[in-house]
């Protein structure tokens, strides 16, 4: 199976809301759950976050291209770069509540946990709060999660769902 991807520039500006259009995408093209959409942060005269989506199969790349430019995106073929945050992956689905190390690399595509501060990876029964907002990186081609240690001894994705905004106290 070979996997097809496409960048899509619809000109966000911040990952809550490139979070937010890529399961607005993923809904509207009924995309499978093999799907990886990524976000892609895009440096330079506009910053912006681009989005990918690496999708299993023809003809749902020809099917997406279609509609995304009618949506006017800009499309284009490939990846902005290999280092996207994955919000759609298999697996992504069943990553509520609390779950073990072993639990979490079993039900999704993530390949593996670091701690930080940590010199190794946890251990395969270590329970991970999800929060329900589980954000891995592709790192050398392999899905990582990066956690922390939280109240309680358990650990917790190093990205939060809500982040306070920066200066939102001015």
């Amino acid at each position: 199976m070979t996997p097809y991807a496409l960048c899509v520039d619809a000109g966000v500006r911040d990952l809550r809301a490139a979070d937010h259009l890529l399961h607005t995408l993923a809904a509207e093209l009924a995309l499978p759950e093999a799907v990886f959409g990524c976000t892609h942060l895009v440096r330079g005269d506009r910053p912006r976050v681009a989005l990918s989506l690496v999708l299993p199969s023809e003809p749902l790349p020809r099917t997406a291209r279609e509609r995304l430019a009618a949506r006017g995106y800009e499309v284009s073929p490939g990846i902005p770069d290999p280092m996207g945050r994955a919000v759609l992956y298999p697996g992504v689905s069943s990553l509520t509540g609390t779950l073990t190390i072993a639990e979490l690399l079993s039900r999704s595509a993530i390949a593996r946990v670091t701690v930080l501060g940590s010199p190794g990876p946890p251990a395969p029964e270590t329970e991970l709060a999800t929060r329900d907002h589980v954000r891995p990186h592709w790192h050398e081609g392999e899905l990582v999660l990066t956690a922390m240690p939280a109240a309680g001894g358990v650990l917790v994705p190093f990205e939060v769902p809500d982040p306070t905004p920066c200066c939102a106290d001015h």
